[in-house]
């Protein structure tokens, strides 16, 4: 299986790197994780994007404090919950505004008091890390990973006391998206009302379902008053979680990406501010519901009939009807 697809030459990046599975980077100084223990060095990353700058972020030595208990309780209203938690943001469509979301909700959770923020970008077309190259504000922090080292980069982070970690993924149905979801404690599942967005829903599910994380459409994209958004998100509530607010298509979200900010930014007050701060506000309140059901479990296999009710929801333990999210009978 191609996995991510790094066979391709991206601008700014080396062939090497793309070939090694190496996520996606930036100008200014990424945070890099070390191979094994010692303190976390910050390397310039290879250019690429809109020019930025070279303004580094704050190194995360393994001496470095961890949350303190008042932290922790301070942040209960902000979203945080005391454990690090990775959300990933994962379609098979392309265009469904991952990155976009990825982002603008990274600064959301960061103004609201729920950072420390990581960033970390899969996808070796590099959206995201041409968006932080290009802000003039080193938070949220990026991390220069590999999908390789995920899982061990992540442990770092917590260790570390990082309260929330967003992850941006290409477009695609691989093993190596398979294996990225499997670190995510929610999976966001952007969706354009569109039926070409919804056939491609089906295959995302069968990912986050075989490894039975939560997860939360966000439907993205919207014309105001269209029919075919209400009736998307009737027709995803069968399948899963509905984010009850709706990201509406502006002109704003493309203007600020491209300044390297986020709408909460540079227009605060405008209607599509107001989303993504709702939208994260619904979010943290369901990472803190997955919190506190990871503290009442105890033991793994208390999660196997959950796991085997969602594949029962989702299509995959039994035939769906020819159709149903983009699945054939028998899939």
């Amino acid at each position: 299986m191609l996995g991510l697809g790094f066979s391709g030459q991206k601008q700014g990046l080396g062939e090497e790197a793309h070939q090694s599975g190496e996520a996606a980077t930036d100008t200014r100084s990424a945070t890099t994780l070390p191979e094994s223990g010692g303190d976390v060095a910050t390397s310039r990353a290879a250019s690429s994007g809109f020019g930025g700058r070279s303004k580094p972020v704050a190194d995360l030595g393994l001496d470095g404090p961890d949350l303190g208990t008042a932290d922790i309780n301070a942040a209960q209203d902000t979203g945080a919950t005391g454990h690090m938690q990775v959300i990933v943001f994962t379609s098979q469509k392309g265009g469904s505004g991952k990155t976009t979301l990825c982002g603008q909700l990274a600064v959301a959770a960061e103004l609201a008091g729920a950072g420390p923020i990581a960033l970390i970008d899969c996808d070796p077309q590099g959206s995201l890390s041409d968006w932080w190259n290009s802000r003039a504000q080193s938070t949220p922090m990026f991390v220069r990973t590999s999908v390789d080292r995920l899982g061990e980069d992540l442990a770092q982070l917590r260790q570390q006391g990082i309260s929330l970690v967003f992850v941006d993924t290409p477009p695609s149905v691989t093993d190596t998206i398979r294996d990225i979801v499997s670190h995510a404690d929610m999976v966001v599942i952007p969706t354009r009302p569109s039926p070409h967005d919804l056939r491609a829903v089906g295959a995302t599910l069968d990912i986050v379902d075989s490894n039975g994380k939560p997860l939360v459409f966000a439907v993205n994209g919207a014309t105001k008053r269209a029919k075919i958004t209400s009736d998307t998100a009737v027709a995803l509530s069968q399948h899963g979680t509905v984010a009850p607010v709706t990201v509406h298509h502006r002109n704003d979200f493309a203007t600020s990406m491209i300044k390297g900010g986020a709408v909460m930014e540079t227009n605060p007050t405008s209607k599509s501010s107001q989303e993504i701060i709702e939208l994260w506000q619904y979010l943290s309140s369901r990472i803190r519901k997955v919190e506190r059901r990871k503290t009442q479990r105890p033991t793994d296999s208390a999660a196997a009939p959950q796991s085997s009710a969602r594949a029962k929801k989702f299509g995959t333990a039994e035939p769906r009807a020819a159709g149903g999210f983009g699945r054939r009978p028998g899939d």
